[in-house]
């Protein structure tokens, strides 16, 4: 149940010991018996991989001085006290020196585990939590930028430090909020590049007519209004990168324009006949098909396969679901220090909820939905803000969200058509019908949601 997670459990009463140890192992702990808390603290280091459980009236050191012995080596490790019957103000005492929880005797078993497994449950996701933390600050160079330690991002990494080292122009397809732009500063920031300037252009936030004095500028008194010369951006990039995000829906006449600076490297500026050396690396970033555009007569197509020749595919988020807490993690800290906030500790099993959203809108919804983590707001309507008392996902629970994750993910690939749907997941139509019902889908929603989209 714990892995690698223990409880200490100290009490000098031989048969005491033995029952107790007994029951909790028989409930899924690994427990490490003591009959003192002389015996307990040999095994008490930072970062001790379990919690305490200890009886306050104890030979020699007694139960409250083991307390305050355990939580000077690591404040984070849970110690519940066990009391005597009417004991109140010990108990008191114990909780105001730091204890996770108390327990008065006489108890029942079935109390002592219960708290037993809370309290685990809160040492397994501080310990983890650290992990990631160090993990986080271990990090350099481009794994400290490009977060994640799934195959498709360690292939990533690899591709883009290959590419960067050459003059070759770069074409990023990705779904929205996959991180183009941070790639591409990547690509510049590991080149020979890295001195010259990064700019960055949004093809779809220009008007058309801005967009040709945009890219390759203009002499003074070129147009109305152009009272003085203007660097476009292809010569601000000289010697550096240029970005041209959602390059699809770049006006086709400027692309033939575009394609020719390409390929001669040299560009004339509005109002001008003198043209301009320029040496600069083009990195296009899209999230559509534009081998499907160009067919459709929507995009160039000598254009396109320029473009076409160094091509990083960015993985969605949901291709990716390891990635999640380390990436959610990182988010909460860094929203915690733009907030001035304390960063909220984030529950195991909450973290299982993060790893079972498809996330549509990628790192860049994640990133906004930590930033609503850290001040207090529910990050969407599947996943509420987190009670601080929530109870763990049981085993069954966990598997019916990554169950229906994944049925939903299959019904939007497919348009909500059953057969395709059952093929994919590999089950009987009756099958997926009966789990239609207990997840309550609704097989019609994804079909009007993918008919509204025009898909």
């Amino acid at each position: 149940m714990f892995e690698g997670f223990r409880i200490l459990f100290v009490e000098d009463d031989p048969a005491v010991r033995s029952s107790v140890t007994e029951t909790l192992e028989l409930s899924g702990f690994e427990v490490l018996p003591c009959e003192s808390a002389e015996d307990a603290l040999q095994h008490m280091s930072p970062d001790f991989p379990g919690i305490v459980i200890s009886d306050v009236r104890l030979p020699r050191m007694d139960g409250f001085d083991l307390l305050r012995q355990v939580l000077k080596t690591d404040r984070a490790v849970p110690v519940i006290v066990v009391t005597g019957h009417g004991d109140v103000s010990m108990a008191v005492q114990a909780m105001q020196e730091g204890a996770y929880d108390f327990i008065e005797k006489p108890f029942a078993m079935e109390r002592l585990v219960d708290v037993a497994r809370r309290a685990m449950e809160k040492r397994t996701l501080t310990v983890e939590v650290d992990a990631l933390r160090r993990q986080l600050q271990n990090k350099q160079g481009i794994d400290a930028v490009l977060l994640g330690e799934s195959v498709l991002m360690q292939s990533l990494r690899r591709q883009i430090l290959n590419l960067a080292s050459t003059s070759a122009d770069v074409l990023l397809m990705g779904e929205t909020g996959t991180g183009k732009e941070l790639v591409a500063r990547c690509l510049h920031d590991y080149s020979k590049r890295k001195d010259g300037n990064f700019v960055a252009i949004n093809c779809g936030g220009l008007p058309e007519s801005l967009f040709e004095s945009e890219i390759f500028g203009h002499e003074a008194g070129a147009y109305t209004n152009a009272s003085k010369r203007r660097i476009g951006k292809l010569e601000h990039a000289n010697k550096g990168t240029l970005l041209l995000d959602e390059i699809e829906s770049m006006p086709m006449g400027l692309q033939i324009k575009l394609l020719r600076a390409l390929q001669e490297r040299k560009i004339e500026r509005l109002g001008s006949n003198e043209q301009i050396p320029v040496d600069f690396r083009i990195v296009a970033a899209t999230k559509a098909d534009l081998k499907e555009l160009s067919e459709q007569h929507k995009f160039r197509s000598d254009l396109y396969y320029r473009l076409n020749v160094a091509v990083l595919e960015l993985p969605p988020l949901r291709d990716r679901r390891e990635d999640i807490p380390m990436l959610f993690e990182n988010f909460v800290l860094q929203s915690a220090v733009r907030y001035g906030r304390d960063a909220p500790p984030v529950q195991a099993h909450y973290v299982r909820q993060l790893m079972a959203n498809d996330w549509p809108g990628n790192v860049r919804e994640l990133r906004n939905a930590a930033d609503r983590f850290v001040l207090g707001l529910p990050v969407n309507r599947d996943l509420p803000t987190q009670p601080a008392d929530a109870a763990p996902l049981t085993l069954a629970q966990q598997m019916d969200i990554v169950e229906k994750s994944l049925i939903e993910q299959a019904l939007r690939q497919h348009q909500g058509r059953p057969m395709p749907v059952c093929e994919t997941l590999g089950i009987a139509k009756k099958t997926l019908y009966d789990k239609l019902h207990r997840h309550g889908i609704v097989i019609e929603q994804f079909r009007i949601a993918n008919e509204a989209d025009g898909s």
